[in-house]
């Protein structure tokens, strides 16, 4: 029997995970997260608690310690098959262990093990990582705490039974048997505006008139349903900043760790003319996540929409605004892909209309999330010439092999630029931050009430704008003093958007105690230089962050390297274990391992393991992950699983849907589970082969199964529907459709139009003159649209737009001027 219920986990054995408390210190934009993890063993024999979880992909773990009673252990570095040896061998001999290490196959995933907890003791474990914050489009900055972990979608062939790989237990987010706490304390050079969340919060409180200082917590009773995700949101957050750390007291001179080192925080400001002018060249390549899961709706409340329809509203903008004399295609993928075409071809009104129609009929029905491949084939397709190649990645999914993909997006990173987009909760920050750093893009993650469109669109006009190429970056600093980049060259700079850049400071000046950085590119054939001035002298103490996130920085580029060498280039491991033990901070070949030999005496008793459940997402019918699901059918299809395993999967259905009772195993109950199982296999199969999937009578008919009734469906947007009527050229036309949309009979709309107006260029005008005046919140959304109609109104050298404008805003009772329109 599965039960969800008290503090046991999924076997119905006791959970010692009790509670985790959560600290945040956030400085400007870096954070530094504390975690103490509090566990008692209730059982009579010693036992091993396992924990697997999910961090930020780019967090630098730095700091990991054990308290047991009044003795607190801290753990140390060490290599990881040596840290592991060590473990085993305290547990093998009795003693307490801890041991935290990070996943073989994805960076944001770790495991900490509990060993030898005797019956009855209580321990808190803690951790520490430092993290950059994400810029968002509103300008906000990003602090997601992962509280969600999905299962990693292994593809069909890989070896997911490697040592280092994370073993995950789970049950239903709402059902998880320990509390969350957090409380955060904010300090900014530059007054805070507000803190947001998709959780409840309790009051901001400022600690200074001045605001640069403010306190927040997580309101009580979190269901661990979501991330929990926190926007910061400063005055004045483009300004470019300078930290300068000084080393540490104990280090050696020249080391790392020994020397001051600098953080840079750049916002690069192009030049107006140059971004009035968007290209219209470029091959865009739209990648969509058609696996199973994408079925869940968007976020949790009624009326939601579903994932996958969201992606086809967004793929109805986006192909809505790209512009002429582009290249398209569009690729969907779960456990195998599907292109709309052979090859990319060239945007017109019979390519776009034809894409929009399998737009429509494109559903969740690919399985499991397997990304390799289609990346594998896109890169396999020659670039067009003068097209530079723009990817567009859309994925709700983890993949059990993240650092496989990232390696093959930096082995092609030269022949296009990746924007990303994780969708829902617990989308990987690893994947989706590292595809979009590795191929010079630019990452997006919608959760909560977050909408998809307008960052899709946002990501569109960053591939819109000039392509920034042949940049430099020049460290000026006064005779004495050397400087030792830590972070990759830098590769790409968009309009208004942060590029961090870490570098070690050897040595000492006589006298200037001022630096300074020039990054120079080239943008559209036009040179173009930012610089920064910095002091030499150290701020004030900043607990190492600036040192750990440069060592992470360079541990992460030399983890790149070693891969792609394959181990063949000697060193690089040697180099990464060395700077992961001297800054602290984990990395792929290191653990942090901890000792406590107590009094000498070994425990007694055989050891217990004890897996500590993680949250699933719990969304609607979506406890089934899509890999859960989709493994298991792959399995039965290889005759690799028993038919009859997959009614283990209804009983873990029933127990996660909150309409059951738990633990009940009454008929009904299991049939309606079946139900929602069998709507789940349709995705896959036929119905037959759905039915023997599910072990059904033959003569079995759906109604049989009693599903739930599907949610309604939300109604459609108006400016979708005005959006969808418009022309690949940027055009409307006078038609029924339109009316409609302006709430206006067709003899309505064209009563008005100025005798000498084309019916083109009038319905192009009003739908302008909508736009700006019934949709000025979305604008974001319709950006594009909008230039390309008016682009259209000016190719057509109307003499008569003002009369047009008027005319218009008379008829739909708006006040939009002339200018406001672009025209």
């Amino acid at each position: 029997m599965v039960n969800c219920c008290g503090l046991v986990t999924v076997k119905n054995e006791p959970v010692p995970l009790k509670s985790i408390a959560v600290e945040v210190s956030v400085q400007g934009h870096v954070a530094t997260v504390s975690s103490t993890l509090q566990y008692e063993n209730q059982e009579q024999s010693p036992l091993e608690a396992i924990f697997v979880f999910p961090l930020p992909g780019e967090a630098a773990v730095c700091r990991f310690s054990a308290k047991i009673g009044q003795i607190e252990v801290v753990a140390e570095v060490q290599e990881k098959q040596k840290a592991q040896e060590q473990y085993d061998d305290a547990l093998s001999s009795g003693q307490q262990a801890f041991l935290l290490e990070e996943s073989d196959e994805s960076p944001d995933v770790f495991k900490l093990s509990v060993g030898s907890l005797p019956p009855g003791e209580k321990a808190s474990v803690s951790l520490d990582y430092v993290t950059e914050l994400a810029v968002q489009a509103d300008d906000g900055l990003r602090l997601c705490l992962p509280a969600v972990l999905n299962p990693h979608y292994q593809p069909q062939g890989s070896d997911s039974g490697s040592g280092g790989s994370a073993q995950v237990s789970s049950v239903p987010a709402g059902s998880v048997p320990y509390s969350l706490s957090l409380s955060a304390h904010v300090s900014s050079p530059h007054p805070i505006s507000r803190v947001e969340s998709n959780c409840p919060l309790d009051p901001l409180n400022y600690l200074n008139t001045e605001k640069t200082q403010a306190t927040v917590s997580l309101a009580a009773g979190h269901q661990f349903d979501r991330d929990v995700e926190l926007l910061l949101y400063y005055q004045d957050t483009h300004q470019p900043t300078a930290i300068v750390e000084a080393a540490q007291a104990s280090a050696k001179p020249g080391s790392l760790m020994g020397d001051p080192v600098v953080m840079l925080s750049l916002y690069p400001e192009f030049p107006k003319d140059v971004m009035s002018s968007m290209t219209s060249h470029g091959e865009f390549l739209f990648v969509v996540d058609r696996s199973g899961s994408m079925e869940c709706p968007m976020h949790l409340g009624s009326g939601s929409q579903d994932r996958i329809g969201s992606a086809r509203d967004t793929l109805l903008l986006l192909l809505k605004s790209l512009p002429m004399g582009c290249y398209f295609n569009i690729i969907g993928f779960g456990s195998s892909y599907e292109s709309f075409f052979s090859k990319s071809v060239e945007y017109s009104q019979k390519t776009m209309d034809e894409a929009l129609q399998k737009v429509k009929e494109m559903r969740a029905d690919l399985g499991g999330t397997e990304i390799l491949q289609p990346l594998k084939h896109i890169y396999s397709q020659p670039c067009l010439p003068d097209q530079p190649r723009q990817l567009f990645l859309f994925t709700d999914g983890e993949v059990g092999n993240t650092k496989e993909v990232l390696d093959l997006v930096k082995t092609n990173a030269g022949s296009h630029r990746c924007f990303s987009f994780g969708i829902g909760e617990g989308a990987s920050t690893a994947l989706i931050s590292g595809v979009a750093k590795q191929a010079t893009g630019h990452a997006q993650f919608i959760t909560g009430q977050d909408r998809m469109q307008p960052k899709a669109m946002q990501s569109l006009r960053f591939a819109l704008q000039p392509a920034v190429v042949d940049i430099s970056v020049k460290w000026n600093v006064p005779k004495g003093v050397s400087v030792t980049p830590l972070s990759p060259p830098l590769r790409v700079v968009f309009q208004g958007q942060r590029a961090i850049l870490y570098a070690q400071l050897t040595g000492e000046s006589s006298g200037d105690t001022e630096g300074s950085v020039t990054v120079k590119y080239s943008l559209a054939k036009q040179p173009v230089e930012n610089q920064l001035s910095f002091s030499l002298k150290p701020a004030e103490d900043t607990g190492m962050t600036v040192h750990r996130l440069g060592a992470r920085t360079l541990i992460q580029s030399l983890e790149v390297e070693e891969r792609e060498q394959d181990g063949e280039k000697e060193g690089v491991k040697e180099k990464v274990i060395e700077l992961s033990v001297q800054s602290g901070v984990s990395s792929a070949f290191t653990a942090f391992i901890a000792v406590h030999k107590g009094d000498g005496e070994a425990l007694q008793g055989q050891l217990l393991r004890r897996q500590v459940p993680t949250p699933m997402l719990n969304i609607r019918g979506c406890s089934l992950t899509d890999w859960d699901f989709s493994s298991s059918v792959d399995k039965v299809l290889e005759r690799d699983m028993k038919l009859s395993e997959l009614d283990d999967r209804a009983d873990q259905l029933m127990c996660s849907t909150s309409e059951f009772e738990v633990g009940t195993k009454s008929m009904s109950a299991k049939k309606k589970a079946k139900g929602s199982l069998a709507s789940r296999v349709k995705g896959f199969f036929s119905k037959q082969r759905a039915c023997e999937v599910l072990e059904c009578d033959e003569d079995c008919d759906e109604e049989d199964f009693d599903s739930p009734a599907p949610t309604s469906k939300p109604v459609r947007d108006p400016l979708l529907q005005l959006i969808s009527l418009q022309k690949a050229s940027g055009s409307w036309v006078l038609e029924a459709a339109l009316a409609e949309v302006l709430a206006k009979t067709e003899e309505e709309v064209a009563k008005p139009k100025p005798a000498q107006v084309d019916q083109e260029v009038w319905a192009t005008v009003l739908a302008l003159v909508w736009l700006y005046g019934f949709k000025t919140e979305a604008q974001e959304d319709w950006q594009f649209v909008a230039m390309k109609a008016v682009s259209w109104i000016q190719a057509q050298k109307v003499a008569s737009v003002s009369e047009c404008v008027q005319a218009g805003n008379t008829l739909l009772g708006y006040q939009v001027q002339k200018n406001t329109l672009g025209l």
